[in-house]
């Protein structure tokens, strides 16, 4: 397997001769915990000198439902609670906040999963997203730490709907040095077929296909990436092996409801949660990892949320760790 976006677990403070692995390590904590400030700060803020009684969990459910957890997560989230606080015997506030981190990775944990590209060449991943969401970054992105990881890398520009798309991606693929397969007004399944059977006669190790940006609701444009997804399948019958949707961090329950819709319709494998900067509450991943605990899908992956951004930089995406989330929200 590709090591994609291995990180060292940061050293605890007083610690010698840290590599530049665990600083940067240490850095992008520090960073995802700033970007989460606002919601870190309300709901760490009940625990400020307050006993644990009935009105702690409260002002708790209030917190968590202000930072976009929905009503199902919260109440998950507070009956985990009380029952480990009940089997600790936990009176102080700091125990109970450690609790709470606990509660909430044990809630995220099945949505961490590393990104494998080992089992099938090309490995083709189909990515979709609503306009706006930063799809088309996220791939760039994608295609520069896989390109550094040691894969050689294909692009479908399928996103023909967007006038700008397909320049925006093939800067994205000049400055990764990666093929592009691109047509004028080019129907986006026959570019993304082509894009397949080019990555399999090129021997790529990766074949990632932009489709077009769109909401739910425009039930045609919905209908176009089954047709991208029945295509890509006549190129290799056992693609595509990744379905990934990019979502806007600071849509708050929206971000659960496209999920829900891009699954009705492709099968989701994974996510990229985008933008989760100052103004994102973040707890819709709780909401997220809830349904997705629950989601009937025989046969189907699970569900995973491949990497989280906060930021335009290149290493402000990297890959999903419920522990590191659940402290950066609740700190």
């Amino acid at each position: 397997m590709f090591n994609l976006f291995k990180r060292k677990p940061p050293k605890e403070p007083g610690t010698s001769a840290r590599s530049a692995a665990e600083v940067a390590a240490q850095s992008w904590l520090g960073r995802l915990r700033s970007s989460l400030q606002r919601t870190g700060s309300s709901i760490a803020g009940v625990f400020t000198s307050k006993p644990i009684d009935d009105d702690l969990y409260e002002e708790l459910e209030s917190a968590l439902l202000m930072a976009d957890a929905g009503m199902p997560a919260t109440q998950f989230i507070l009956q985990n609670l009380k029952l480990k606080v009940k089997q600790t015997g936990s009176k102080d506030g700091a125990e109970v906040k450690a609790l709470l981190v606990q509660v909430l990775t044990e809630l995220l944990l099945p949505l961490q999963r590393e990104l494998d590209i080992s089992q099938h060449q090309p490995t083709v991943i189909m990515v979709a997203g609503v306009n706006g969401a930063g799809k088309t970054t996220s791939i760039g992105k994608l295609t520069r730490h896989l390109h550094d990881a040691g894969a050689s890398v294909l692009l479908a520009a399928a996103d023909t709907f967007r006038a700008a798309a397909k320049e925006q991606l093939m800067v994205w693929a000049d400055r990764n040095q990666v093929d592009i397969i691109s047509q004028d007004q080019g129907d986006p399944a026959a570019v993304s077929f082509d894009a397949v059977m080019a990555g399999k006669a090129r021997g790529r190790d990766v074949v990632l296909v932009d489709t077009a940006g769109r909401l739910p609701t425009q039930l045609h444009l919905m209908d176009e990436l089954k047709k991208i997804q029945r295509v890509v399948q006549k190129a290799d019958p056992t693609a595509p092996h990744e379905v990934l949707l990019v979502i806007d961090g600071n849509t708050g329950q929206n971000a659960l409801a496209q999920v829900k819709a891009f699954d009705d319709t492709l099968g989701l494998t994974g996510l990229i949660i985008t933008k989760l900067d100052g103004t994102a509450k973040g707890g819709v991943l709780a909401a997220i990892a809830l349904w997705a605990a629950q989601r009937p899908a025989p046969g189907v992956k699970p569900l995973a949320v491949y990497f989280i951004g906060i930021g335009e930089k290149l290493e402000d995406l990297q890959s999903f760790r419920a522990d590191e989330f659940a402290q950066a929200l609740i700190s």
